[in-house]
């Protein structure tokens, strides 16, 4: 098996960990440890490989799960805990940085596009 196919199966463990694990703390060398790369080396790969750093990959899976929520009705000071975010304000942080908007303006956008 070549140095990149081995790469990129490693890297299923460690993207199925974040999938599972988004709410929690997620270390870079648990992800590491978990696709058997030296903490440097699976950054490197990582961006290669998914074209984001891991903690932007987390930062978007929070933020797909927020989305989610709000839409299911839920406030969004809840969600924030719920998805991994440390307060209200590091969310809506994140979320304008991924989706352009403010989850206030996402929920607007959403409502009027049904």
């Amino acid at each position: 098996m070549s140095a990149v196919n081995r790469s990129s199966v490693t890297l299923g463990d460690a993207l199925a960990y974040i999938e599972a694990n988004f709410d929690k703390t997620v270390s870079l060398a648990q992800l590491a440890e978990l696709s058997a790369l030296s903490v440097s080396r699976f950054a490197t790969v990582f961006r290669q490989q998914i074209g984001l750093s891991p903690y932007r990959y987390l930062c978007d899976v929070r933020v797909r799960r927020a989305q989610s929520l709000l839409l299911a009705g839920v406030p969004g000071s809840v969600v924030a805990t719920e998805v991994g975010f440390f307060d209200q304000s590091h969310l809506a942080r994140h979320f304008k940085r991924f989706c352009g908007m403010t989850p206030s303006m996402f929920l607007q956008h959403a409502r009027g596009a049904r």
